[in-house]
């Protein structure tokens, strides 16, 4: 189908766009969303490989329904990263639409977007959205869900089933899918009454082969090749490394654990060390310094990363920095970087394709024990092999440590079919909070409207299983109600003032329950922390260690009734505890890199707990508000926090520039407050040099 096609049916400015972007043809799978009605509000489904022109659908649907219709789009996707990138190409590309990205503030209704035609939200975000009663959903024509698969995922799923639910309702909302990775299609496309576009079109070849010592054991469906690489290495993820160099391209290996990407980074720096000319090499030097001093002490992680990168090689992992990994990624895309060994969570970033990936770990730990990696995501890693306009082809391989496993691998990895995806809705913590939400936006208000209305999810329409759905809810009402966050009123329940905030805030309610009962048992800071910290929400818990161990028996002893909770509240209490120590390490200043040592964690991992106790401190703040509860300790705690700083630094933190070490500085060199450096701004120049005191002096002024 050329692009003429849509002259007569699409807006002049959408066509000249694609037409700008050197697009004359659309793709098998583009074309076949046109004729199914992509341009007449159709639902539709899209099932088709990496690079197929998946993207191009979804904006197509948006800018139509903005443009022709004069209504909102919004795209939804999983991971922050990839809702900015794909906010950054339709600005460029539609600098004349007014866009705009939210994917912050969890408890704001963000009024100022309905002034915004073009939306780019995650998806908990836009869930938040909806919970805080957006008043121009009306005006919304199309929404697109990046990664529909994604339904199939614990954590991300039930929250991406709801919102597709609730829009089901809205009948004048046209729903855009797309995934490279399902097997039961049709059952997606039936529950949401879509049209299905199924195909295995690629523009650029995937060769999917399995590695046994110097050979790639290829299978195209059909006929098996064997090919033998280049390079001397005996170890496979080195051979091919060597084999991807020689032939000038880039390479992205992916392991299940940090640890294992870190070793495979520094294993292979020598092989692309090698292959760097010296203008790369100065290049990388300057990025580098970048990436080593993104905190104010460099930890011994960002050394790591940093001495690995001048080598033309790095790690990519959640525990790095989010400024490190766009750094790093920026690096790749600019062919700096040759080779990233990274975990799987790169398959659902930035668009970061490579010509060869490679799977190096096949097994991975879970709650369950050691496992195999699940095809689906296998396909999903896969498809990260293959630069369009600048590769013919690419390449997906793993490896077989022995001759017996390499039909094996074929069988599963190579021929095998994706795995069907199902609804994940059917867990407990997931059920409290959307069951909440349902009452306290007054969205469902009867048992029989929230039996209704799960039975119309996929969940209920994969298992239909009407008793198990019934009892679900039961026993979710019964709770919610004996913790006063519903009440009935006739048949029909509502929210209480409490029940509605606890919605709002996006936390589980039996969170909520758990600090709304503690935090007024808290006697110091340590308290507070360990409050906080004994929630779902700051899973996964740091290592316990012996310290910690030590210290929960003391406040035990001197606190019961909060350290001995029903087992209604009990999650993990000494692992809580030391997760809550860590916490505390660090409001008293404890430096990093001593931080990661004792609790075995990362810099990225230190952030990430941060910004939760962050948001947890927050919603203990507006809980203990409407329930006329102190609020001074949780207030303290949360600036603490944020800055990593003992309560003597407070006054001056709140000056821009002035972190927890500049505070730290100034502090012991007799500059305690902020009227001491407007009072001795030499001796502050001296401490902090002449341009940060010059910035300083005028936010003062």
């Amino acid at each position: 189908m050329n692009l003429d096609y849509l002259s007569d049916i699409a807006p002049r400015e959408m066509v000249e766009s694609m037409r700008e972007r050197g697009i004359k043809e659309f793709t098998p799978p583009q074309a076949e969303a046109i004729e199914k009605g992509l341009l007449q509000q159709e639902n539709i489904i899209v099932a088709s490989p990496t690079a197929s022109g998946k993207t191009l659908i979804g904006e197509m649907a948006s800018v139509y329904n903005i443009l022709a219709k004069g209504k909102k789009a919004i795209y939804i996707g999983p991971m922050k990263a990839l809702v900015s990138e794909k906010f950054t190409e339709f600005k460029h590309d539609y600098p004349y639409i007014k866009s705009a990205v939210s994917m912050g503030d969890l408890d704001s209704a963000d009024l100022w977007l309905s002034e915004y035609e073009m939306i780019f939200v995650s998806t908990e975000k836009f869930d938040s959205l909806l919970r805080h009663k957006i008043d121009w959903l009306s005006s919304v024509g199309c929404v697109v869900f990046d990664e529909i698969h994604m339904i199939d995922d614990y954590s991300r799923g039930p929250v991406l089933e709801v919102i597709l639910s609730k829009l089901l309702m809205y009948k004048g909302i046209q729903i855009i899918g797309l995934s490279a990775t399902i097997r039961n299609p049709e059952e997606l496309s039936k529950w949401l009454n879509a049209k299905l576009v199924v195909s295995d079109y690629r523009p650029i070849k995937l060769l999917k082969g399995v590695i046994l010592s110097d050979k790639i054991y290829y299978y195209d469906g059909y006929n098996q090749d064997v090919y033998l690489m280049d390079g001397s290495s005996k170890i496979p993820e080195a051979r091919v490394l060597e084999d991807t160099l020689e032939k000038k391209k880039q390479m992205l290996i992916f392991y299940y654990s940090k640890r294992n990407a870190e070793a495979g980074a520094l294993k292979l720096s020598k092989i692309t060390e090698n292959s760097l000319t010296d203008d790369e090499k100065d290049k990388l030097n300057l990025i580098a310094d970048k990436v080593e001093k993104v905190l104010e002490i460099p930890t011994e992680q960002c050394k790591k990363i940093a001495s690995l990168m001048r080598k033309g090689i790095a790690f990519h992992h959640s525990g790095l920095l989010g400024m490190q990994k766009t750094y790093i990624e920026d690096a790749f895309k600019e062919n700096l970087i040759k080779a990233i060994c990274a975990t799987t969570t790169l398959g659902l970033g930035v668009n970061l394709p490579a010509h060869t990936v490679l799977i190096r770990d096949l097994n991975k730990h879970t709650d369950r024990g050691n496992e195999y990696v699940g095809v689906n995501e296998a396909i999903q890693l896969f498809g990260r092999a293959g630069r369009p306009k600048y590769d013919t082809e690419g390449r997906a391989l793993i490896i077989a440590k022995e001759k017996y496993n390499l039909r094996p691998l074929y069988e599963r990895y190579i021929e095998s079919e994706p795995d069907p995806i199902e609804s994940k809705l059917g867990v407990m913590p997931v059920l409290r909070m959307h069951i909440l939400s349902f009452i306290a936006e007054d969205f469902l208000n009867s048992k029989d409207q929230i039996e209704g209305f799960l039975k119309s999810t996929f969940y209920g329409y994969q298992y239909g299983n009407s008793s198990k759905i019934t009892l679900f809810v039961n026993q979710v009402i019964d709770s919610l109600m004996d913790w006063g966050f519903i009440e009935k009123l006739g048949n029909n329940f509502i929210a209480t003032k409490i029940g509605k905030r606890i919605s709002e805030l996006y936390i589980d309610p039996l969170s909520a329950k758990w600090l709304n009962d503690s935090i007024s048992k808290a006697k110091d800071t340590m308290d507070m922390l360990y409050i906080i910290s004994n929630t779902l929400e700051m899973r996964p818990y740091v290592r316990v260690t012996e310290d910690a161990e030590a210290q929960f028996v003391y406040y035990k002893s001197i606190n019961p009734d909060l350290y001995i909770s029903d087992d209604e509240y009990s999650y993990y209490n000494d692992a809580a505890f030391s997760t809550a120590m860590l916490l505390n390490d660090w409001i008293n200043e404890i430096d990093e890199d001593t931080i990661i040592k004792k609790y075995h964690t990362t810099p990225g991992a230190i952030y990430a707990k941060n910004m939760n106790a962050d948001w947890l401190i927050y919603s203990a703040i507006e809980i203990a508000k409407i329930m006329k509860k102190p609020t001074h300790l949780l207030i303290e705690t949360r600036v603490r926090l944020r800055y990593g700083i003992k309560d003597e630094l407070l006054d001056l933190v709140r000056l821009e520039q002035i972190g927890r070490v500049r505070a730290r500085k100034l502090f012991n060199n007799g500059i305690k407050s902020i009227s001491d450096i407007r009072s001795n701004p030499e001796k502050v120049s001296v401490i902090l040099g002449k341009e940060i005191t010059k910035h300083l002096l005028d936010q003062l002024n």
